[in-house]
């Protein structure tokens, strides 16, 4: 470490201390050429990972906009927040090793893990979500979703009977 006083690049640690929950470490030196005396901090520098958006922009990845998304879906439904808790943990979980090789994901693959996560927990919520994420813009939309969800609930119960 270059000594601010002097520039030498001569100097020792007298002291460490660990900072903001592990995220850092602040150390205490010493110059040996002059005695000054200087803090330096260590931080972990990581890449952020970023989200393609649709237009284009890449934006970095906010865990609050899913937990957000899926609390207007579940609203008033009999959904735990500790479900909730657990499906945002499943989907960043996943998002992280989908674009674990760029360190980019696009947003509508974050949207399709939502929507098959809500799918699993809540029929409701899904459609409530599918509508905001799909953008519906008539009930025909609605009613075609629904439909197929209808379809999928009548497989799943066939294929538990057998």
């Amino acid at each position: 470490m270059r000594c601010p006083n002097c520039g030498s690049l001569d100097d020792k640690v007298t002291n460490s201390r660990t900072l903001a929950a592990g995220d850092a470490v602040r150390r205490r030196r010493e110059c040996l050429s002059c005695g000054f005396r200087f803090t330096s901090y260590e931080r972990i520098d990581v890449k952020p990972f970023m989200v393609i958006k649709k237009d284009g922009r890449r934006e970095p990845f906010d865990r609050g906009k899913i937990e957000r998304g899926v609390q207007r879906a579940v609203e008033k439904r009999p959904v735990s927040q500790m479900n909730v808790e657990s499906l945002v943990n499943e989907v960043e979980d996943a998002t992280a090793m989908i674009g674990k090789a760029s360190n980019e994901i696009t947003a509508s693959a974050i949207g399709d893990l939502v929507m098959e996560k809500l799918n699993e927990l809540d029929k409701v919520a899904y459609i409530r979500f599918a509508s905001v994420y799909r953008r519906f813009e008539t009930i025909d939309e609605f009613v075609e979703e629904i439909q197929k969800l209808g379809k999928e609930t009548k497989n799943e119960d066939a294929s538990q009977r057998c």
